[in-house]
């Protein structure tokens, strides 16, 4: 078979404006970049008239689970079937694309092209995201250096430099000195994980967007007070204009010709894990089916889709997906990673529980129909996908066994036509904690009811900073925690479904302009390292200028 690029760099694509209109768009609603990407601005009273799918995995895994592919394949199976559909979704970071975890724009048949220009600079969003948030440090350090009078404390700044790359060089740095600005102690985050990243991508329009920059905290003043970003002198004009073109959602194609809406990119283990809420508005007021995903395990993109970018939205999913492999679903039983390919009934039974209580979370918690995708192996076998057929059925859930990796569109019909079904199911969603709640009962919450552990312990430091955000007012914002994708614990290499865990959480940081509190739990990093085998040191340009070895 064909290479993931092969495949895309083989593909016939059809002109953008062809694609735009099967949304009813007219080549005046387009920005052109070329002929296959364009930026589209909608009407600000749009009707949001789609059915919404969220799609999410169980806890990822060597293996790989194909969420992304899924989502893909699915908007194509929809589209088969006669009814227009929509993708949202992230754009990818160039920090895993030239890291470990390779690009987002699916795999095999089921993929968004041009897939060489999405996953490397595609319109420039995430450059501008990096831009906007480096020069608001720029901005802070200076009038620091100009004499500082907002009495910012330079040992309690909390806003930090970001860059789209893996580096973990950058993880604790020392800034100025000698002539060069006042002498602190700092680190860079990876662009992803930016306030500035939610802020885009929970912003609805240009005032949500400037009001959400405004509202950032940059740090404590010598008084104990925060300074905001609007404090500083010219910040917020000047990041918006930068935020400008990068606001406006981008649309792209499926290999079937399917519209895709790519835009913005946190990741879910760190930040909030789902694309913009621009985005998600254009693919619900321009498609029947708008077919959205949030990153990682449904313990992290989901409950953050779910508990934080619906209420702030004001959107629910009619349906969500939960794709797994029989391959991954063996590795959290123990199966070691040479032995997938063996039919290991007993490992798949100690495994399954994954998934079993994602599916539990979304539908008792949550309150909202599941679907659960299997992603199909040929080593898959008749007993092993009986297992997970009856064991999902137990749970009053259905298994559907895709083969979009291989067929695209047509693997996916049988899944489409499921996805399709359960969104005529009646629904009004339920949350995982309530926003009045005081902190340290929604992470608890969280904890107990998502994840199934006993509760969270709080490092002093973390603890006194959930007093002062309570004292601040500040303490009914919603609650993302940063941590492990690979458990439902704080514990990477707790699999399956653990009990009995607690999650200790660190460190608490307030995103006054995301609108949202973020406990750092376990050993997670705002700026991960390069692996010790990069993809970066197979991915090339050949003399005739194609793009290889980019997955």
């Amino acid at each position: 078979m064909l290479s993931d690029i092969e495949i895309a760099e083989s593909a016939e694509l059809k002109d953008i404006r062809e694609i735009a209109k099967k949304l009813g768009l007219s080549e005046n609603e387009l920005e052109l970049y070329g002929k296959y990407k364009a930026k589209i601005a909608l009407p600000k009273n749009a009707q949001r008239k789609a059915k919404l799918i969220l799609v999410t995995a169980i806890n990822p895994t060597a293996s790989g689970e194909g969420k992304t592919t899924v989502s893909i394949g699915l908007a194509d199976g929809i589209s088969r079937l006669g009814k227009t559909a929509c993708l949202a979704l992230r754009e990818p970071s160039l920090g895993p694309v030239f890291g470990i975890k390779g690009g987002a724009a699916g795999g095999g048949y089921a993929q968004v092209v041009p897939m060489s220009e999405i996953n490397l600079h595609f319109t420039g969003d995430l450059h501008a995201i990096t831009a906007a948030n480096n020069l608001l440090c720029a901005l802070m350090d200076n009038h620091i250096f100009r004499g500082n009078a907002l009495k910012i404390d330079v040992n309690n700044i909390y806003f930090h430099r970001c860059m789209d790359m893996n580096e973990r060089q950058l993880i604790n740095i020392t800034i100025g000195g000698k002539g060069r600005g006042v002498e602190r102690e700092d680190h860079f985050d990876i662009t992803a994980a930016s306030e500035i990243m939610a802020v885009l991508c929970l912003a609805t329009d240009i005032a949500d967007l400037k009001k959400r920059l405004g509202n950032i905290i940059v740090g404590l003043n010598t008084d104990g007070d925060y300074v905001r970003a609007k404090d500083i002198p010219g910040a917020v004009g000047s990041m918006a204009v930068l935020l400008k073109d990068a606001m406006k959602p981008n649309l792209v194609q499926t290999l079937e010709g399917t519209p895709a809406i790519i835009h913005g990119g946190p990741f879910a283990n760190i930040a909030h894990g789902c694309n913009s809420v621009q985005a998600t508005y254009a693919a619900m007021s321009l498609a029947d089916y708008a077919v959205t995903e949030a990153g990682f395990g449904a313990d992290l993109g989901a409950e953050k889709f779910l508990d934080t970018k619906c209420r702030a939205a004001g959107i629910e999913p009619d349906c969500v997906v939960i794709v797994a492999t029989v391959k991954a679903l063996k590795l959290h039983g123990g199966a070691a990673k040479e032995n997938l390919s063996t039919e290991d009934l007993a490992a798949l039974e100690k495994g399954i529980p994954n998934l079993l209580k994602h599916i539990e979370n979304v539908k008792n918690v949550y309150k909202k129909p599941v679907v659960v995708a299997m992603n199909r192996f040929a080593s898959d076998t008749t007993a092993e996908t009986d297992f997970v057929i009856e064991a999902v059925k137990k749970v009053g859930s259905k298994a559907v066994f895709t083969d979009v990796f291989l067929k695209g569109g047509e693997g996916g019909v049988e899944l489409a036509k499921e996805v399709v079904a359960a969104c005529e199911i009646p629904s009004k969603m339920e949350y995982a904690y309530e926003l009045s709640d005081g902190v340290e009962k929604k992470i608890n919450d969280i904890v107990t009811r998502i994840y199934g552990g006993e509760g969270a312990d709080f490092a002093p430091e973390a603890l006194e900073k959930i007093k002062v955000i309570e004292e601040k007012g500040c303490g009914n914002l919603p609650v993302i925690i940063a941590k492990t994708q690979y458990s439902l614990s704080d514990n990477a290499e707790l699999l399956g479904r653990p009990t009995g865990f607690r999650i200790f959480v660190k460190d608490i940081v307030l995103k006054g302009g995301a609108g949202f509190i973020v406990a750092i739990a376990g050993k997670i990093m705002l700026m991960p390292g390069l692996g010790a085998h990069p993809a970066a040191e197979v991915i090339d340009l050949t003399e005739d200028g194609q793009i290889v070895g980019l997955s």
